[in-house]
């Protein structure tokens, strides 16, 4: 026991004396030595602190300029236009700055006024810089001018317009009285010219700009180009009839369609009488001119370079006909939109617009875009963000009560619903609409809901394409949230007789979306008036084969055939069986024997081919060589191909519809089989 003490004590001791030989190097960390521990020890090197390249921070700055609405809009200006000036002789900062300003112009039209307001800044400290971006915006200008790509010469002029207080002479207004000649040219060619109208817009477009870049001396200017631009904007183009909304509408004005170029020209003139207040447009300019209350800097001011406006402009890639103004909150006892009558209406419209379909390639980008729209716009432009619809009657008199995700929503709904065709496929434009919700379900949904009841109030009137495109997005969108529903809204119309279109749009969405889903899960989700529309025939995954029952003519044939064409059977062991329809036929009277056999044979197709897609393709095109050979011999029995897949999927008519069509693709059907067949029924019914 004494040994084991005495190991203890010098153990202590040694311990003891280690520790006070360290003590001068350790006092920093414990005033107790004997309190140490080995996590007081950081034995790893200093981190290296890590600094973003000037010209990569610069780029993030300018690419999220005015998308927070937490920081001030001149600070940021301001910040970055410093950033420039005093890196400027740096090439790659230089280099990277002017370029992405062109690509913001061209691929986000919201941040232009933004852009030009770091220009103008940028012009107080660096004029050289400024100069050599209106001379990049210029040779950009003259080469869309001359390839008639129309929508980026209106954001250049945009974006020049904005900086008309640092343009010489006149700026841009020499450009848009050279526009206008073109478009009179084009006019005084043909009045059903597309071209000229969309010209004129674009100038009318671009006025505001300018009005609101603060220039002086430009209010004769802007009212001697309204004048002009009357001419053409206030002439109903020929065409409006063919793109008319609501062709079945003329007893009712409240949905009246009008041309976006002739509600632009009146809005412009009502501006003018007004001083131009053009409230909705942003002037980060004005807060970015001065730094720190120095003293206001006289702008040094640059040459626009000539603009070259080819004296046969070219129409561009896509056809353009007359453009009308389309809403779905047309018709509410409080304005959640901007009205017709004010301008901000076509200004919100068409930067909305050019934003959707320029980020075609990016939706959740674009959706982004929408639901922070009011960033964009001056201050009390809109409501708060999901402000619900009933509290907009609590807002004081004199304030807007415009919701920023009813703007969007209207926007993305004019593009869908345009006539004759929108820019991109309709798939997009559901999609947009569904990543918005998905962002902002609070403020998007019920926007939506509103946007549906109206359409749905109005489909009676409604052109016959728009009501298949919003029953196509309808289905579609409830596919996403759970195929969710007020139905109990619509229980009146479900009496109604199927070829009143409110019915008609009822039972087809119905349809589309058991083809989204089950007809099982479709009927659980609706009240109880409706559970008759899905019949248990739809609620079958397979339709039965009608040649089953003997009370079918040429059951037995029928089913041999099926058989045969389960294993695969080559044609030479069909055609008896064919062969043997077609002598019954005649003996019985039929006129075209070749109609009873080829139904058989396609119903045969059908319902081997009714799991899947891929299966009745495959059958297809195994019997390909026969089906082609029908079509010569008897126009009468290649219609009946279309007959037999519809019949077999009366419960499913999407599905018919969609096997006709790729019987087209095969080329064994003809478009013009097609539409005598389907003309000829409409007949009977």
């Amino acid at each position: 026991m004494a040994l084991i003490v005495e190991a203890i004590t010098i153990i202590a001791s040694g311990a003891l004396e280690v520790t006070n030989l360290l003590l001068p190097f350790t006092s920093h960390l414990t005033a107790d030595p004997f309190l140490i521990e080995d996590d007081d020890f950081d034995r790893r090197p200093p981190r290296r602190q890590y600094q973003e390249p000037v010209h990569v921070r610069l780029r993030k700055q300018l690419l999220s300029i005015a998308e927070s609405p937490l920081k001030r809009i001149d600070e940021e200006v301001l910040e970055i236009a410093t950033t420039v000036a005093e890196n400027h002789e740096d090439e790659e900062i230089r280099a990277t700055f002017l370029d992405l300003v062109l690509q913001l112009i061209d691929e986000q039209a919201l941040k232009i006024p933004f852009v030009a307001a770091v220009i103008l800044a940028l012009n107080n400290k660096k004029p050289e810089l400024a100069q050599e971006s209106i001379a990049r915006s210029a040779t950009a200008l003259n080469e869309h001018l001359k390839a008639g790509a129309w929508r980026e010469v209106k954001l250049l002029l945009r974006f020049l317009g904005c900086m008309q207080t640092i343009l010489e002479g006149d700026g841009v207004f020499p450009v848009l009285e050279e526009l206008f000649a073109r478009a009179v040219d084009l006019q005084t060619a043909s009045l059903e010219d597309g071209l000229g109208p969309e010209i004129v817009k674009i100038i009318l477009l671009t006025i505001p700009y300018i009005m609101a870049s603060g220039a002086s001396q430009v209010d004769a200017y802007a009212n001697t180009l309204l004048e002009k631009t009357d001419i053409i904007a206030s002439t109903p183009h020929p065409l409006e009839a063919l793109v008319d909304p609501y062709p079945g509408g003329e007893d009712d004005t409240s949905h009246e369609a009008r041309s976006t170029i002739s509600l632009l020209q009146q809005q412009l003139q009502n501006e003018a009488t007004q001083s131009w207040m053009l409230a909705c447009i942003p002037r980060p300019w004005r807060t970015a001119k001065v730094e720190d209350g120095a003293e206001p800097i006289i702008p040094s001011k640059h040459n626009l370079p000539h603009i070259i406006v080819p004296s046969s402009v070219s129409p561009g890639v896509r056809p353009r006909l007359p453009e009308m103004y389309f809403s779905v909150y047309a018709d509410q006892d409080v304005e959640t939109v901007p009205p017709t009558s004010n301008i901000a209406s076509s200004i919100l419209r068409d930067a909305l617009v050019d934003t959707i379909s320029i980020l075609d390639y990016n939706r959740n980008a674009t959706a982004k875009f929408l639901i922070d729209l009011d960033c964009y716009f001056s201050p009390g432009t809109f409501v708060k963000r999901a402000t619900p619809f009933d509290r907009l009657r609590e807002v004081e008199e004199g304030k807007s009560t415009w919701k920023p995700e009813d703007v969007a929503v209207d926007a993305v709904f004019s593009q869908l619903l345009q006539l004759p065709n929108p820019e991109h496929k309709l798939v997009y434009y559901h999609a947009v609409l569904t990543e918005s919700c998905k962002i902002a379900p609070a403020a998007i949904a019920p926007s939506l809901g509103r946007a549906i009841r109206y359409l749905y109030r109005h489909v009676d009137d409604m052109d016959l394409e728009l009501e298949y495109r919003f029953m196509d997005w309808f289905s579609h969108h409830l596919s996403n949230f759970g195929f969710t529903w007020k139905w109990t809204e619509w229980v009146d119309d479900v009496e109604l007789p199927l070829a009143k279109p409110k019915k008609a749009f009822i039972v087809g969405a119905l349809e589309k979306e058991i083809r989204l889903s089950f007809a099982q899960r479709i009927r659980g989700t609706l009240p109880e008036p409706y559970q008759a529309l899905i019949t248990e025939a739809k609620e079958k995954d397979t339709p039965d084969f009608k040649y089953n029952s003997d009370q079918t003519p040429y059951a037995p044939q029928a089913r041999e055939i099926l058989r045969l064409l389960r294993a695969k059977a080559p044609d030479s062991d069909l055609q008896p069986h064919l062969s043997s329809i077609e002598s019954e036929a005649s003996e019985l009277g039929v006129a075209d024997p070749l109609i009873p056999s080829t139904d058989a044979y396609m119903t045969a197709i059908c319902f081997i081919g009714s799991k899947s897609l891929s299966h009745v393709l495959s059958c297809i095109e195994r019997c390909k060589e026969r089906l082609l050979s029908l079509g010569p011999q008897s126009e009468a029995a290649r219609r009946q191909i279309i007959t037999s897949v519809l019949e077999y999927w009366a419960e499913k008519p999407g599905v018919g519809v969609n096997v006709v069509d790729k019987l087209l693709n095969y080329t064994i059907l003809t478009p013009l089989s097609v539409i005598t067949e389907d003309l000829d029924a409409r007949t009977c019914v």
